[in-house]
């Protein structure tokens, strides 16, 4: 699709007024790198998924055409002579009948010892359970085993569909940064929150997402990542790495959230 394209949709989209915090903001953004590089801008297929899917795009498919048949007239002769041939028929029908019923037998044992497994799954006990989360507004000892990190502000726990997002700091992106600056500030934002979890005595309160009601759990709120606030030895890792300069203060009211901070490219 052509930028001057793009543009024009992004704006109606804009002037629409359905979209959350989030999708206007992306919206300005990308709006913003068409209009200073033209037709030369670079989005990636996630950008441009998340693009699309905001401004309501739906990219055509590109169905190949399809493939004449043969005309029977030009096949070969020796596949013309095969045809003729009754006895040929004959063996290809009851191989084709041995074929199915083989296939009918064996589909029969493959879903026997499914169910069996299946059953047998749901009397034995799992040995490594998923971690619970905790309630909302409650701390839980967290183990560093029990968690992966993603980012400066993400951690993904052990067993859960989707990240984490820590509430009240936004550090620099390292995974889709905006430029070399922002990349650079985003590693040691990440390397520093292991450091910070690496030894100490860790604790996660699950905190409600700043989204509008009935969005909680979804992609359109927070992009389905639960939220919370990690300790570590009873301080707040984010106001570790703000006060370190590796992240900015970043607080939302109940049901939305400012312009995400992000002033490392300029």
């Amino acid at each position: 699709m052509e930028s001057v394209d793009l543009k024009s949709r992004i704006e109606i989209a804009l002037a629409r007024g359905n979209l959350s915090q989030w999708q206007r903001q992306f919206l300005v953004d990308i709006h913003a790198r068409l209009v200073k590089y033209g037709p030369n801008t670079r989005l990636t297929e996630k950008q441009r998924a998340k693009l699309f899917d905001a401004i309501g795009y739906v990219p055509p498919s590109n169905h190949a055409p399809p493939q004449p048949r043969p005309n029977s007239s030009q096949s070969p002769r020796w596949r013309q002579r095969r045809r003729r041939n009754p006895l040929v028929r004959e063996i290809r029908y009851l191989a084709g009948r041995f074929v199915r019923a083989f296939g009918f037998a064996l589909a029969l044992v493959v879903g026997s010892l499914i169910y069996s497994y299946v059953d047998s799954s749901h009397t034995t006990p799992p040995s490594s359970p998923a971690l619970a989360l905790p309630s909302a507004g409650t701390l839980k000892r967290l183990a560093r085993s029990q968690f992966t990190i993603t980012d400066g502000d993400t951690i993904r726990l052990k067993g859960a569909p989707k990240g984490t997002r820590l509430v009240g700091f936004n550090t620099p992106e390292s995974i889709e940064p905006r430029c070399k600056a922002e990349a650079d500030l985003g590693r040691r934002a990440k390397a520093r929150l292991k450091e910070l979890v690496a030894v100490a005595k860790l604790e996660l309160k699950m905190v409600p997402c700043s989204c509008p009601p009935g969005t909680e759990g979804t992609d359109a709120c927070n992009y389905g990542r639960s939220c919370g606030s990690l300790f570590a030895d009873g301080r707040d890792v984010g106001e570790v790495l703000v006060s370190e300069g590796l992240a900015l203060t970043f607080v939302c009211d109940a049901t939305s959230c400012p312009p995400t901070p992000r002033p490392w490219c300029k």
